[in-house]
């Protein structure tokens, strides 16, 4: 079951009532730690730099970026998901397995401008309906690639680890 979220200035975001599972996948990644809305735009900075070294030995089959909310500073991974684990990986680049796991999904179909209003909306209808978490990243899966994606029909899943 997936319903409307109402929000303002934040594009249509939808949340699915039920966990969904999150497929197993290879990652190459940039990290970056501190205040997640200041760093993540450098991070994918320096991630978009990576990728013709990439893909001359890789398959690149979408992007993401995961982060953790710390009370001191945030970690965020600007990442490019794999079809399998990376063959010569450039120096500057870090590389880790997510295994599938479950996930409580929100859905925000917009321009990538309207994330972060979508994304503190999340968080406060996670908190109101008390779903359970555990600890571990949370994700913005880049369903569409938002480069060539006009920018209304941009879709995110924003993914929030369930216990």
């Amino acid at each position: 079951m997936t319903a409307a979220v109402n929000m303002t200035g934040a594009g249509n975001l939808t949340h699915d009532a039920k966990t969904i599972e999150f497929p197993e996948t290879h990652y190459v990644f940039v990290e970056r730690q501190g205040h997640i809305p200041t760093i993540a735009r450098q991070a994918w900075q320096d991630a978009r730099a990576f990728f013709p070294e990439i893909i001359k030995h890789n398959r690149i089959t979408g992007g993401a970026a995961l982060y953790k909310c710390d009370p001191g500073a945030g970690c965020y991974r600007a990442r490019f998901m794999l079809a399998a684990p990376p063959k010569n990986l450039p120096q500057g680049l870090n590389y880790a397995h997510l295994p599938a796991a479950k996930y409580s999904r929100f859905t925000l179909t917009g321009p990538l401008e309207q994330l972060g209003e979508a994304t503190r909306r999340a968080f406060e209808i996670v908190a109101e309906e008390k779903i359970a978490l555990r600890d571990d990243f949370n994700i913005e899966h880049y369903v569409t690639d938002p480069m060539t994606t006009p920018a209304d029909e941009n879709v995110t899943e924003i993914l929030f680890p369930t216990a």
